[in-house]
């Protein structure tokens, strides 16, 4: 399927990449469009959404397959429940309760503000910009997108150069559904990407790089832009002595291996107590041999995105290794991944070869490159600790992560780590798995990002939150107009007696 690009509209090579001019004249269009429209009713919102919907629903097949186009290996299966799965039950959850987010929140009003009422509005912003990654490159684009179209925004999206063929599906479908006005999509590289987030949009999503997103706040600040960042991080797993070892090396497995370990709430590396190091071998092997009995050639597994990441993640383990670590490659020992490398036709021996088989890195200390940026691939290093305290300072000594996972038993052991660190998100005798809650805001904390949306939170994330004071006919106030004498002294004392 990934080789066969004949059912795509266009080629990568020759997609239509906007330039200043076009990019400032769409802004511009969605700009003065969101400005006649103020006010966007809950049926044209919904009404928006049933066609993303409608989208998914006729183009899921073909998405998926310029998905598997641009990693040259990454089954279809896995687009479909990391990508299309999510953005389905997005688009559910946001439809059966959009009626109620919309609804104005009447809020307490003091008494010495009586008989007044006060209530919040939420409007739409106006225009929302989407700056989207390449390893979701479906929902982490499309989920954003829904989130600020409930909120009745209009959206131009940027998603990444990385996946060309995705990029230019994307830009096809959506031309299809949507007016340019509404909804659009904008093909081009870094420089595109620079130039995108510098228009002055009613609000910017970026999802990336930490190293990227520095940039994109500093373009976006020059404009006033509120921005929305999910960025990443070091994600740590802490495996507490009472863990049940074999559970979970299989989650933990399943976490980190899932697209390769290119997923941004990926675990990005484990804590484990001391003298279990061999015992959580093992079973980590055997998770990864149940779910992977191959990886060279397996369709299953994805291969990591170009060879420029195969590249850096190969330095990682060759510095590591230079500077003591020791790395346990997990080898399928069958031999098998050469013989399907070779056969393999629906992707070739080229993305084959990029299908990095995972690793445990052992012995790695707090210098190393390894533990210092962020994986995004399938290489685990695993610290061995004696005390949970030592956890705690390593976990605060860095940035905080995006994400945070727990393995353990003792629920006021766990609780204490929660409350003694910080992180975006936390999933506990899990991973991954707190990003699929509907009611769970998602997003980083300080260097991993700030804002967070999905469900209601990102219909807030995407809406003025307008307040309205609603004077009575007779107001309280006016004993507090000058000119200032005794009679306002007596009402200040009340004031401050009763507040």
């Amino acid at each position: 399927m990934g080789g066969n690009l004949s059912c795509f509209p266009q080629s990568p090579s020759t997609m239509q990449v906007m330039n200043h001019t076009d990019l400032r004249a769409l802004f511009d269009q969605q700009h003065q469009a969101s400005r006649r429209q103020v006010e966007v009713p809950l049926v044209v919102r919904r009404e928006r959404l049933l066609r993303i919907q409608k989208l998914l629903e006729e183009h899921g097949v073909t998405l998926a397959a310029a998905v598997q186009a641009d990693f040259g290996v990454r089954s279809p299966q896995l687009t479909e429940m990391a990508d299309l799965m999510v953005l389905r039950t997005m688009l559910t959850h946001t439809l059966r309760h959009l009626a109620r987010w919309m609804k104005p929140r009447r809020v307490w009003t003091p008494l010495h503000l009586l008989p007044a009422s006060a209530r919040i509005e939420r409007q739409p912003l106006g225009v929302v910009g989407i700056i989207s990654p390449w390893n979701y490159p479906l929902q982490l684009a499309l989920g954003p997108a829904i989130a600020a179209m409930a909120a009745g925004n209009r959206v131009m999206l940027k998603p990444s150069e990385l996946t060309p063929h995705t990029s230019a599906q994307l830009a096809h479908v959506i031309g299809q559904f949507f007016a340019p006005d509404e909804f659009a999509v904008v093909q081009g590289d870094a420089q595109v990407a620079s130039q995108f987030s510098g228009l002055p949009f009613d609000h910017l999503v970026f999802t990336g790089s930490t190293a990227v997103g520095r940039k994109v706040a500093i373009a976006a600040a020059q404009q006033l832009t509120p921005t929305t960042l999910e960025l990443g991080g070091k994600s740590p797993c802490i495996v507490a002595s009472d863990a049940d070892l074999e559970q979970a090396a299989l989650r933990i497995a399943h976490g980190k291996l899932l697209n390769a370990g290119q997923t941004c709430i990926a675990p990005d590396y484990l804590l484990l107590p001391k003298g279990q190091e061999q015992a959580f071998g093992d079973a980590y092997a055997k998770a990864v041999a149940q779910l992977f009995p191959s990886f060279m050639g397996n369709p299953d597994y994805a291969a990591i995105i170009n060879h420029k990441h195969y590249a850096r993640l190969r330095v990682l383990v060759q510095q590591a290794e230079a500077q003591g670590a020791y790395v346990q490659w997990l080898d399928d020992g069958q031999g098998a991944q050469l013989a399907s490398a070779a056969t393999a036709p629906s992707w070739g021996k080229e993305a084959a070869q990029r299908q990095m088989p995972p690793a445990l890195v052992w012995n790695v200390h707090s210098g190393m490159d390894i533990m210092r940026e962020e994986i995004f691939g399938p290489l685990l290093p695993v610290i061995s600790y004696e005390h949970l305290d030592d956890v705690i300072h390593a976990i605060n000594a860095g940035e905080r992560p995006l994400a945070l996972y727990w393995f353990g038993n003792d629920e006021k052991l766990r609780d204490s780590v929660l409350r003694r660190t910080v992180s975006g998100g936390v999933t506990v005798n899990d991973t991954l798995m707190h990003v699929a809650h509907a009611n769970l805001p998602f997003g980083g904390v300080g260097a991993s990002g700030w804002g967070a949306y999905h469900g209601e939170h990102g219909f807030l994330r995407f809406s003025h939150q307008k307040s309205v004071f609603l004077q009575a006919k007779w107001s309280p106030a006016s004993w507090l107009y000058p000119p200032y004498g005794a009679k306002f002294e007596r009402i200040m004392a009340l004031l401050r007696r009763f507040s």
